[in-house]
């Protein structure tokens, strides 16, 4: 079962690749309030629907914002970051001159990204742990 309970499918196979990213306004200024926050909200949804990634759960705090996105297997977690960074600091920077005025750049350069799904690590490790103590790998080995 996968975190929305589907997987996608693509030419080449079917993939669930859920990525939760972070980032903060530069200076980790409180600027993202009001309606700031209700915009940025609007821009991502808009960028996630052009990339055709779907927005798991989305949360923006005055200095920080959080963000769960399904994307695609060909979208590294840098670029999907990148994406929702460069083109929210375009657009916002344009509609709200004081995030102009008081700071050099709207987004910190850095991002905090990890990927996450319905299975834990550990639960992968020891599936690929125990391949050969499945029951068919047992009776192919008795038989041979």
């Amino acid at each position: 079962m996968t975190a929305t309970g589907k997987v996608r499918r693509f030419s080449g196979g079917v993939y669930d690749l859920g990525l939760h990213v972070v980032w903060c306004p530069k200076y980790r200024r409180p600027v993202l309030g009001g309606r700031v926050a209700e915009r940025l909200d609007e821009l991502i949804r808009q960028k996630a629907d052009e990339r055709g990634w779907e927005i798991i759960a989305l949360e923006v705090m005055p200095d920080h914002l959080h963000l769960f996105v399904r994307h695609d297997p060909k979208s590294s977690a840098s670029y999907v970051a990148n994406q929702f960074k460069g083109f929210t600091s375009h657009v916002l920077r344009a509609e709200f001159p004081h995030l102009k005025s008081r700071m050099p750049t709207l987004w910190s350069s850095s991002y905090f990204a990890a990927s996450a799904g319905a299975v834990s690590a550990a639960k992968v490790e020891k599936y690929i742990n125990t391949q050969w103590e499945r029951p068919w790998k047992k009776d192919k080995e008795a038989r041979d």
